[in-house]
Formats: structure tokens, C-alpha cells, sequence
């Protein structure tokens, strides 16, 4: 390969060059960080604009055409990661890429968009956000950030199953189905990242569903069950209808918190966890919902 010919095709692709894959504990830049607790990709509607990342192209001889904004991907196949030698390189998207955010690459998926993949050796999943192209090696599905990868527990290369988080289901709030844990059973860097919301973060921006919406709530302190997180508040608001609906007895207890660009659906307060536990049960057995129960201290 020319030297003109690599330069374009790193231009174009951004990383269709990342093979074969070297062993996941290869050199990595600045100080080591634990990737099992970062949390996932928190799904947004963002725009996918047409052109640019999201036009047909080839690499290598082969054409690759990028699916519509609001299409359906489900596939397996074998999953790489890319790391060190890419970071803070730009990605296709035109963004930086970060080998230690929950980010990956695809040749068609529109640029951003989220997936949930799963490794079925060990039942791992994870979400990324999909901000760059390839691999662009025969059999390979999708190329993970060095931290995906090793929250899937893919070493080298593995096979997984990709699934795209469509913006309708992050419109309806339909991703988090059978996918938030129910507390005791969510992974370290997601409860983390849920607590760690203080009540003084927190400015709540909707009445709770028995009020009518003639006042906001305070956020007191208590244990809360969480039910989504949104960027767009119609989104929120939505998933407290919904909510309000189906769970009657939690209708004067849901709330809108806005916490900078995030919309978070809580319920509560409850005087324990067991108490929100409980709370959750019911929600889950009602909505096909996971919440979290976090804490406000």
C-alpha cells in the first residue's frame, strides 16, 4: 500500500487499519484507570446528519454503505478493540478518540448512534456509542475502545452479538427493558454512577404526576428508584406518564430531576431500601423495567 493511498484511507475510514488485533494489555498512555468502573454509554438522541461519516465509501476495495437514521441492526460476528495507537486521533465522526471511554467503531451504522453488545462466552453486555468506522477485516462486526473491551472480557478477539439502540427506543425509553438492573444486582460503575448524584445537583423540572403539574418537587433525601435517564425532558416526561399509568400507586411520588443536560424519572422518597426494593419489584413486573434504587443524601 502507498503511502498516499494508507493516509486516504485513514482519512476516510478513520480506523481501517487496526488489524491484526495486539493482546489487550499492550502499552497504553498516561495512568492506568479501572475500565470496570466506567459506566456504559448513556443512549441520547443526537442528529445524524446525511453526508460526511454517513455517505457511501470504500476502503480496501470494498464499498460499505451506512444504513438509514432510524434503521434496525441486530448481528453477530467477531468483535476487535483498537487502543493506544489511536487515542486522541480523530475518529470518522470527527471526533477524538478516548480508548478509555465506552465508544466503538462500525462500517454502517449511522455516526453516533448506541449499541448494546453482548459477549455470550460470559454473558457480559455493555452500550457503546458508535462514533467511528471499520473493522474492515472479513468477520469482524465491530472494533471496541480498549475500555469496552475489557468490560466485555474480549482479550483479543471474540464473538458477540451487536444490537442498535434505535432513536425511537431512546425516544419511548424502550432500551431499558430487561436492561437496568434491579440494586444488588447492578454492576459497580453503573450504581456508582447513579448515586452519585447528590440532591443538590438535582433541579426538578416537572410536578409529580398526582399534582397535576402545579408545583415541583424538592428532591429530600430518602432512597429513590430511578426509571430512565433522558436528554430530551418530552422523553422524561413521557416515561412518567407511562409510568404513572401503569403503577398508580407511585403516581404522587414520581418526579422529573434535571441534572445538567440529563432528565432523570425517579420515584420516591421510600424511609429504606427495602422499602424501594419493593417499589422496583412492582415496576418490573408491571413495565418490563430494571430501575435502579439510588440513594439521596
Amino acid at each position: 500500500m502507498t503511502l498516499a493511498l494508507a493516509l486516504a484511507v485513514l482519512l476516510v475510514a478513520g480506523c481501517a487499519t487496526r488489524a491484526p488485533t495486539p493482546p489487550l494489555e499492550a502499552t497504553q498512555p498516561g495512568p492506568r484507570l479501572d475500565p470496570m468502573q466506567v459506566p456504559d454509554a448513556l443512549p441520547m438522541l443526537e442528529p445524524i446528519r446525511a453526508g460526511g461519516p454517513n455517505k457511501p465509501y470504500e476502503v480496501l476495495g470494498e464499498s460499505y454503505v451506512p444504513l438509514p437514521a432510524d434503521a434496525p441492526l441486530s448481528e453477530s460476528g467477531l468483535a476487535s478493540w483498537y487502543g493506544s495507537k489511536f487515542h486522541g486521533r480523530r475518529t470518522a465522526s470527527g471526533e477524538t478518540y478516548n480508548m478509555y471511554a465506552m465508544t466503538a467503531a462500525h462500517p454502517t451504522l449511522p455516526l453516533p448512534s448506541f449499541a448494546r453488545v453482548t459477549n455470550p462466552a460470559n454473558g457480559r453486555s455493555v452500550i457503546v456509542r458508535v462514533n467511528d468506522r471499520g473493522p474492515f477485516v472479513k468477520g469482524r462486526v465491530i472494533d471496541l475502545s480498549y475500555t469496552a473491551a475489557r468490560k466485555l472480557g474480549v482479550a483479543g478477539l471474540a464473538t458477540v452479538k451487536v444490537e442498535r439502540i434505535t432513536p425511537d427506543e431512546i425516544r419511548t425509553g424502550a432500551w431499558q427493558r430487561n436492561t437496568l438492573p434491579i440494586d444488588g444486582d447492578e454492576p459497580p460503575a453503573v450504581a456508582a454512577a447513579v448515586e452519585a448524584v447528590a440532591a443538590s445537583a438535582a433541579v426538578p423540572v416537572a410536578a409529580t404526576a398526582g399534582e397535576g403539574g402545579s408545583a415541583p418537587a424538592v428532591a429530600t433525601r430518602g432512597f429513590w428508584i430511578q426509571l430512565g435517564a433522558y436528554r430530551d425532558s418530552r422523553g422524561a416526561q413521557q416515561m412518567q406518564q407511562q409510568a404513572s399509568d401503569a403503577v398508580e400507586d407511585l403516581a404522587p411520588m414520581l418526579t422529573v430531576f434535571a441534572d445538567r443536560t440529563v432528565h432523570r424519572v425517579q420515584a420516591g422518597p421510600f424511609a429504606s431500601r427495602d422499602e424501594a426494593q419493593r417499589a422496583a419489584e412492582r415496576v418490573r413486573e408491571r413495565m418490563l423495567l430494571k430501575p435502579l434504587v439510588v440513594e439521596r443524601r
